[in-house]
């Protein structure tokens, strides 16, 4: 780790605060013409968190200077944005949702089916073999640790500009899904196939049942005050579970040791996603290309901040040498 990354990671983590002021604005267009409401306690709980994370971030900066440690700096700088981001884009996807547009779940299974993926056969493998499930349950719940655990882990190992490229291709993914998940909504393979959970006693449709509800609820105009702990997922195509994984691997991957438990982990995660989340494979995919193309657009945001010039105007310049990176 160099002056050079700190001030350029420190660049990077003020320019991630665009999206989320942006996500923000739309949120709040949606609860003051569009009917919502937000429950106050945990949604207020939640943004006072990151609210009080971040001016501890700048207070620190602004009264340390170059002594401030960077691993607390962008550690909790990156806590900050992701709790922001998750609170902002939860109610975000049911807004969406409300537009109303025609359910495309016909379309998605058939491009499944045209690939030779048909999910119902996928269903029965599962069904079929029950001690998968378990494992296929425990990846899928995989998407909430690693939020917490790469900012520290990236911080830690002072990976500080590797961090706020996840941060930002992680808000990207999230914001791009919002759009096209508007556009092409979609239930689940359940709803797809005409077939009830009950048919695959094996397989756990507890999250596909949460989303059947909340989806229908909200596209009939009877769902608009919010609960941000109850929450379903109820976005479809493209996947950001599968989104998620990708974007987990690729920030870890560098790490030592730890790179290789979460690329097994986060590939348990991918294998999960059609079953427990009633994805379809197409879902899948185009989460996995989803959070490729948004990798790639925070590195080329990356490239174009990185001189000197730019990094000096921030005025972020440590008097003494950030310690070494900690391989």
């Amino acid at each position: 780790m160099t002056e050079s990354d700190a001030r350029l990671a420190w660049r990077l983590f003020n320019l991630n605060w665009i999206p989320i002021a942006a996500m923000s604005f739309v949120l709040l267009l949606a609860v003051l013409f569009a009917g919502f409401s937000l429950e106050p306690v945990t949604f207020g709980v939640m943004s006072g968190m990151a609210g009080e994370f971040a001016l501890m971030v700048y207070l620190y900066f602004w009264a340390r200077g170059s002594a401030t440690d960077p691993k607390l700096l962008f550690g909790l700088g990156a806590i900050a944005q992701l709790l922001l981001i998750v609170t902002i884009m939860g109610p975000l996807t049911y807004v969406a949702l409300a537009l109303n547009w025609p359910l495309q779940d016909h379309a998605f299974l058939a491009i499944d089916r045209a690939m030779g993926l048909d999910p119902e056969m996928l269903l029965h493998f599962v069904n079929d073999h029950a001690w998968l499930m378990s494992s296929l349950v425990t990846g899928y719940g995989f998407i909430k640790w690693f939020l917490l655990g790469v900012p520290i882990i990236l911080a830690a190992t002072l990976r500080l500009v590797r961090l706020q490229q996840f941060v930002a291709a992680f808000s990207l993914a999230l914001a791009i899904t919002l759009v096209i998940s508007a556009l092409v909504p979609a239930i689940g393979t359940f709803y797809g196939l005409n077939i009830s959970p009950a048919d695959f006693p094996a397989v756990h449709a507890e999250i596909y049942a949460a989303q059947l509800r909340d989806i229908l609820a909200v596209r009939s105009g009877t769902l608009h005050h919010l609960e941000l702990f109850k929450l379903a997922g109820v976005v479809s195509f493209p996947s950001f579970h599968a989104a998620s994984a990708v974007l987990y691997l690729w920030a870890l991957w560098p790490v030592r040791l730890i790179g290789i438990v979460a690329a097994a982990m986060n590939v348990l995660m991918i294998a999960s996603t059609p079953v427990i989340g009633a994805h379809y494979v197409i879902d899948v995919i185009g989460g996995v290309l989803l959070a490729v193309l948004c990798i790639v657009a925070a590195k080329y945001a990356t490239a174009l901040l990185d001189s000197r010039a730019t990094a000096a105007a921030l005025g972020y310049a440590p008097a003494r040498p950030l310690e070494a990176d900690v391989r």
